[in-house]
């Protein structure tokens, strides 16, 4: 059985992690390198760094920030923000990055989900997905936004899902707008939605504020991975314990016993 995955995100912006709530509301959580380097000492499955007004500010990935973290952790790497052509995802690759995530870049142009696969492999190849329910009268499902989630788009999050995933996506960010930074638990019902959807691997974010909160999705959406921040940067969850709760609950998870090393 495959293990499930717990991920840290670090929001960067102006080179500092951020967080806020729903998108706003952005305050400093700390310096990247370290954050990073500690969530590698906690055995974190993976880390994820979402420069996250890249694409707003319409300038490129802090590629040096991306080489320093990679050369100070030893868990694989995803790096999204800013991205436009198959040229920028090189060269996050070649700093240190194990996969790329493309959000706002994938949605005004799908066919780079399918260029970038062939050319790097669709293991490498993360499409995010910032989704917010949809309510007006008679609406259904959710809106997918872009540009940090500043612009919203006339795509529905399950179908877009459905078909990046058909392009050649190796995996789906899922972020809920609606819970991101509230602490209330994951969209259940957004994440369950796109994981029937697709058969690739679905990483649900956004609400994480307890240990029962990961526990629940991954029981009832049947996601691959848990993403969370502020949970984790304010030191109010460690990642081992929150896996040794996991695993006491027969949720199958990675646990090593010996802290890594960085000499």
């Amino acid at each position: 059985m495959l293990t499930k995955r717990i991920i840290p995100c670090l929001d960067i912006k102006n080179g500092r992690v951020v967080k806020g709530v729903k998108f706003l509301g952005l305050r400093d959580a700390g310096d990247p390198v370290a954050a990073a380097m500690e969530y590698d000492r906690q055995a974190a499955d993976e880390l994820v760094f979402l420069d996250i007004t890249a694409s707003y500010e319409r300038r490129k990935t802090l590629v040096r920030l991306v080489e320093k973290i990679a050369k100070n952790i030893f868990m694989p790497f995803t790096v999204g923000g800013g991205i436009s052509g198959v040229s920028d995802i090189r060269d996050l690759l070649n700093a240190g990055a194990d996969k790329v995530s493309v959000n706002t870049s994938a949605v005004g142009n799908p066919e780079l989900i399918a260029r970038a696969s062939r050319k790097f492999g669709s293991q490498c190849i993360v499409v995010a997905i910032d989704a917010r329910k949809r309510t007006s009268p008679g609406a259904r499902g959710w809106s997918v936004y872009t540009h940090g989630g500043r612009t919203r788009t006339g795509l529905e999050a399950v179908s877009w899902a459905r078909r990046a995933a058909r392009l050649g996506a190796g995996e789906i960010l899922l972020t809920s707008m609606d819970r991101d930074g509230t602490r209330g638990g994951y969209d259940i019902a957004l994440t369950r939605a796109v994981c029937e959807a697709v058969t690739v691997p679905v990483i649900a974010s956004g609400g994480a504020g307890t240990k029962e909160h990961f526990r629940d999705c991954f029981l009832k959406s049947r996601c691959d991975a848990c993403l969370a921040a502020s949970l984790f940067h304010y030191r109010e969850l460690d990642i081992r314990r929150l896996k040794q709760y996991l695993k006491k609950n027969r949720i199958p998870v990675r646990i090593e016993n010996a802290h890594r090393s960085h000499t």
